[in-house]
């Protein structure tokens, strides 16, 4: 059966980035009514950030030249190790079992939210490999960073994301749906590109909803 793994990261509970992401679970779940879903709030539930204990499984992992995620549990020797473990351990599980792993977050500061890179720094090992899977981000940036507009250096957003999944997943495989000048709602300096946004927001929808059938 097919598996999706459904992200959001948006501090908002009613935010564009998710309303994207819902566009594309709800389509893939239509599409794949024997499939199974998980959704994972990192906003609503935090995932705690890597201490000590985690970087003594990782060392581990590394100088024992340890590749198969199925293994990773023999890095346990210690009570803290095992503590470490018992937070990382679902969250991989959860990550191992997708065929689809969407991921909803907004840019914020140019970057991700902290609550996404603290998911991804419990969930990444050394060496490891999720070839074969596919990648979906859906994300809502207040300005512009397209190739070509004038901020499109600043992104460290969506150039992070497909950079962590290719070096660290071997997955090249990722599909970005994005809407940008979502500021435009609230900066009145941007209120002239509201017509741009809603276009750009709709458009992002349609394009999420399409995806959700053919993943």
């Amino acid at each position: 059966m097919p598996a999706l793994l459904h992200l959001d990261a948006s501090a908002r509970r009613r935010s564009i980035s998710r309303e994207i992401g819902d566009a594309f679970a709800e389509s893939w779940r239509a599409s794949n009514p024997e499939g199974t879903y998980v959704h994972r709030d990192l906003a609503a539930e935090p995932v705690p950030h890597i201490g000590e204990a985690w970087t003594e499984l990782c060392d581990y992992v590394m100088a024992n030249r340890i590749t198969q995620i199925g293994r990773y549990h023999e890095a346990v020797r210690t009570p803290e190790q095992a503590a470490a473990w018992a937070v990382t351990e679902p969250l991989l599980s959860e990550l191992v079992a997708a065929d689809v792993v969407l991921i909803a977050t907004p840019m914020y500061n140019y970057s991700i939210p902290s609550s996404l890179k603290a998911w991804l720094d419990q969930v990444t090992f050394p060496k490891m490999s999720l070839a074969g899977r596919r990648f979906v981000v859906a994300t809502a940036r207040g300005g512009a960073y397209s190739p070509g507009a004038p901020k499109e250096k600043f992104d460290h957003q969506e150039r992070y994301l497909r950079d962590f999944f290719a070096g660290h997943f071997a997955v090249e495989d990722t599909t970005v749906v994005a809407a940008e000048w979502a500021n435009s709602r609230v900066d009145p300096d941007l209120a002239h590109l509201r017509d741009k946004h809603d276009e750009l927001y709709a458009d992002a929808l349609r394009t999420a909803h399409g995806l959700g059938k053919e993943f």
